[in-house]
């Protein structure tokens, strides 16, 4: 079998979609599914390296430096190259341009054509367009999605709480719930002390970590004024955001007043392969707000290294944050979010049962289960066809 993978986002704009399209690839390919994926180019990418990876020419998204948005023009003619190639399905995983070009393309050729289902848009207009009011909003991207997921076969949502948003939102479409599995790697032990070193951390001093694209809709800034109350009772503490985003320098500013410019480290992008598995390594707690996540793929990685978890449940992250997972679940409220964090801080006994918990609960979300039932859906449609 033989896929066209088309998405307005790929590395080294790192974030949920690519890592779940990076992981699909892989796993698919070992199960004898080849792909070939259409996504942007990126300064300073060597296309020529990429093997089953067609890049197409873009300009800047405003507003977002680091996404970049393919022009319509440039999309058709590489499409076109790929006419005369035999693919058997084609897969949408962002709703841009991809979705529209990925759409025509199938219909053309007269193809299957499933999407994923990545993004909650409802919350994102919130942040995006905050002018807008949150009524109209609201009824916009449901009538976005809904008229988006008419377009195609079936339906791929990483969670089920997702399946019940498109469900709530009157979408017709098969939904199937396959999430974003992890990969055999994402359990090779990180070294806490080499990130230690790589960020100038002095040892033994407590790391509160959060990992993910710093932007409006993760929700950092209630991380950083929960971590505020965290400090009262854990002077010592440092707050760890990795990742970069739009939000970066209103979280700078948000960090300097609450008076937390010498407790609070920005360390930007790290490694896939080794500094961002020391970094979930060394989190003495890992901590998670977001309001937006289809499914919340950083919430396993860290389980997968270890890393007791405090985290708000909500949409996608409610499937994964199960009992005995190896985290404490509470409410966005800033004073039990804080004291949760001191808890596990405090007690030596807590986070030892928590590690434990996470790196078994973790095994039980193997990539290669997931795509294969990837490539159960891929084959019945094209059954149907």
């Amino acid at each position: 079998m033989r896929v066209l993978f088309i998405s307005d986002v790929f590395f080294p704009r790192v974030n949920g979609v690519s890592t779940s399209i990076g992981t699909f690839r892989a796993d698919l390919g070992r199960l004898g599914v080849e792909t070939v994926l259409v996504a942007p180019s990126y300064p300073g990418r060597d296309p020529a390296a990429e093997r089953g990876v067609v890049r197409v020419a873009g300009g800047p998204v405003p507003g977002d430096p680091e996404d970049r948005r393919m022009r319509w023009g440039s999309l058709a003619r590489a499409l076109e190259k790929l006419e005369s190639e035999r693919f058997d399905l084609v897969h949408i995983h962002t709703p841009f341009v991809a979705h529209y070009a990925g759409v025509r393309y199938a219909r053309r050729r007269g193809l299957p054509c499933v999407a994923t289902y990545h993004t909650f848009f409802e919350e994102y207009l919130h942040h995006y367009l905050p002018v807008l009011p949150r009524r109209i909003g609201r009824g916009l991207a449901r009538a976005f999605t809904r008229a988006q997921c008419a377009d195609v076969r079936a339906l791929v949502a990483p969670s089920e709480p997702l399946r019940q948003v498109l469900r709530d939102y009157g979408v017709e479409t098969p939904v199937h719930v396959i999430p974003t599995g992890l990969p055999a790697d994402r359990f090779q032990p990180g070294d806490a002390e080499r990130f230690r070193a790589l960020a100038g951390i002095p040892p033994g001093r407590p790391l509160v970590t959060y990992v993910g694209r710093v932007a409006h809709e993760k929700n950092i800034d209630f991380l950083v004024r929960a971590f505020a109350r965290v400090r009262q009772a854990a002077p010592d503490a440092l707050l760890v955001i990795a990742g970069e985003g739009p939000a970066r320098e209103p979280l700078r500013r948000l960090v300097q007043a609450q008076g937390l410019a010498e407790d609070v480290r920005f360390v930007g992008y790290l490694d896939r392969n080794t500094s961002l598995l020391d970094c979930y390594a060394a989190a003495a707690v890992f901590v998670f707000a977001s309001r937006t996540e289809t499914q919340g793929l950083v919430l396993l990685e860290a389980f997968a290294q270890g890393a007791p978890v405090v985290s708000t449940a909500e949409l996608g992250t409610k499937s994964i944050l199960a009992p005995a997972c190896g985290a404490l679940v509470v409410q966005e409220r800033e004073e039990p979010f804080a004291a949760a964090v001191v808890r596990v801080l405090t007690d030596s006994a807590l986070r030892r049962t928590l590690r434990d918990q996470a790196r078994t609960y973790a095994r039980g979300w193997a990539s290669l289960t997931m795509a294969g039932r990837l490539g159960e859906l891929y084959h019945s449609l094209c059954r149907a066809a």
